[in-house]
C-alpha cells in the first residue's frame, strides 16, 4: 500500500486508544459517581462511551481487508481461508463464554452472547462475504443487513422491553441473557445483523485504504464517506432512533461515520506525516488487544469475587486508597486510570517478550 509503513501503526494506535478508553469506562471506582461522557446512554441517544464497542467491530472489518487481501488471489481456493476463519471465530466465541462463566461456571445462567461472541460472529460472517463477493457484493450485504434489521424492528417499535429483538432474546436465550437485564441481551441475536454491517463497513474502509491513490486522497475519501454516513444516520433518526443497546441502523451508520473520520485523521497524522510522539503506549495496547481485553475482564471479575474486610476486594481497594483522595467522580476516574495502567503493564510485559496473542 503506497505511502504506508510495513506495519500500519495507525491501526494499532486506533485499536489501542479504543481498548484504553474501554477499560476506563468499564471499570470506574464506583458506578454511583461517573462523569456523563463515561456512561452509556440510558436508551436512545449516544455518548462517547457508546463509540467503543462498534469501533472494535469496525476495526475487525478493516483488518480483514488488510490481512486476507495480501494473501488472496483470484485463483486461491476459498474454503481453506473460510475454515481458518471459522476456527478463529470459534476460539473467540469460546473465550467469550469463559469470561461470562468464570468463576462459578453455572451452566444454568451463564451468558451465551456478549462482546467476544459478537465479534466472533461478525468476523466469520464478514470473512465469508469477503471471500465470495467483490466490493459491490459487500456493499449490498451491508445494506441488506441494515434493511432487514430495520424491517424486523420498525413494526414493533423501539421501546426497551417490547421490541422485536428483545422478544427473540427472551424466547431463545431464556436464563442465559445479560445478567443486568435478565430477559434480553444488548449483544443479542437479532441485533447482531447490524453489527455485521458495522464490520462490513470497516471492510470497505480497508478497500479505500488499499487503493493506489496517494495517502492524502485516501484519507479524503474516508472523510467524505464518514460525513455521508453521519448525515445518513441523522436523516433516518426521526424514524429509527440512535440506540447502542439495540444497535439500530442509525446507530450503525453514525458509529461507522465516526470511525471513518477518526481513523482518517490518525492515518494522515501517523502514517502520512510521521507523527508518533506519545503513541507507543497505544501501539503496545493495540498489538495485544485480545489479551488485554481478557486480562481487564478477568481481573475485574476476580476482584469482585475475592472478599477482603467483609466486602469485595475492588470495593475495599477503592474505598481505602482512592475515595479519600478526591471528590467521588474524580476518585472513580482515578481508580479506572490506575486499572488501565495495570493492564498496560501486562501489555508492556508481553511486548518486551515479543508475545502476541492471536487466535
Amino acid at each position: 500500500m503506497t505511502g504506508l509503513t510495513p506495519r500500519l501503526l495507525s491501526l494499532d494506535i486506533f485499536r489501542g486508544l479504543t481498548i484504553a478508553f474501554m477499560i476506563v469506562v468499564n471499570t470506574p471506582g464506583t458506578h454511583d459517581a461517573i462523569y456523563a461522557p463515561l456512561r452509556h446512554a440510558q436508551w436512545h441517544g449516544w455518548t462517547l462511551t457508546d463509540v467503543v464497542f462498534p469501533s472494535f467491530v469496525w476495526i475487525v472489518g478493516l483488518a480483514i481487508t488488510l490481512s486476507l487481501g495480501r494473501k488472496l488471489t483470484p485463483d486461491s481456493p476459498r474454503l481453506p481461508f473460510l475454515a481458518t476463519a471459522f476456527r478463529r471465530a470459534a476460539i473467540l466465541f469460546a473465550l467469550g463464554l469463559f469470561i461470562y462463566a468464570f468463576p462459578t461456571f453455572d451452566s444454568a445462567t451463564f451468558r451465551i452472547l456478549g462482546v467476544l461472541q459478537r465479534i466472533a460472529i461478525c468476523y466469520f460472517a464478514t470473512v465469508a462475504i469477503f471471500l465470495f463477493t467483490g466490493v459491490r457484493g459487500q456493499i449490498l450485504a451491508a445494506v441488506a443487513c441494515l434493511v432487514l434489521y430495520s424491517a424486523l424492528m420498525m413494526p414493533g417499535g423501539f421501546d426497551r422491553e417490547t421490541n422485536f429483538a428483545h422478544h427473540v432474546d427472551r424466547l431463545a436465550l431464556g436464563t442465559h441473557n445479560y445478567h443486568e437485564t435478565k430477559t434480553w441481551d444488548p449483544e443479542g441475536i437479532v441485533s447482531t445483523l447490524p453489527a455485521i454491517a458495522t464490520c462490513l463497513l470497516g471492510l470497505l474502509a480497508g478497500h479505500l485504504l488499499a487503493r493506489k491513490d496517494d495517502l492524502a486522497t485516501r484519507c479524503t475519501w474516508m472523510l467524505i464517506t464518514g460525513a455521508a454516513l453521519v448525515t445518513s444516520a441523522y436523516a433516518i433518526e426521526p424514524w429509527i432512533p440512535v440506540n447502542k443497546q439495540l444497535w439500530t441502523t442509525s446507530f450503525t451508520l453514525l458509529m461507522a461515520g465516526i470511525d471513518f473520520t477518526l481513523f482518517a485523521a490518525i492515518l494522515w497524522l501517523v502514517d502520512g506525516q510521521g507523527f508518533q510522539w506519545g503513541t507507543q503506549p497505544f501501539v503496545i495496547l493495540g498489538q495485544n488487544a485480545i489479551a488485554i481485553y481478557l486480562s481487564s475482564e478477568l481481573i475485574e471479575i476476580a476482584l469482585h469475587f475475592i472478599s477482603f474486610g467483609g466486602q469485595p476486594m475492588r470495593t475495599w481497594l477503592y474505598q481505602t486508597f482512592f475515595a479519600p483522595l478526591a471528590a467521588p467522580r474524580n476518585a472513580s476516574v482515578l481508580y479506572s486510570v490506575t486499572y488501565l495502567l495495570i493492564n498496560f503493564a501486562i501489555a508492556w510485559a508481553l511486548h518486551r517478550r515479543g508475545w502476541l496473542l492471536r487466535v
